[in-house]
């Protein structure tokens, strides 16, 4: 896949699935992928499993998803 899409929502537009496994980088709350992150909450997606060195905290990073 080499394509550029204008938003994550669109990146993940027809690819999330209900109790689908992620994998996610970054380093500590600076490196996460926020957009990502909020996209995945934002499309109602339920029983996900995410990878990561990094939970987040309550309200930002892998925490919006809990």
């Amino acid at each position: 896949m080499n394509k550029v899409y204008p938003s994550a929502a669109a990146a993940l537009e027809g690819i999330v699935q209900n109790g689908q496994t992620f994998a996610v980088g970054g380093f500590g709350l600076c490196g996460i992928p926020e957009a990502l992150i909020g996209a995945l909450r934002d499309s109602g997606v339920k029983g996900i499993t995410c990878i990561s060195n990094n939970a987040g905290v309550d309200g930002f990073g892998l925490g919006l998803l809990l």
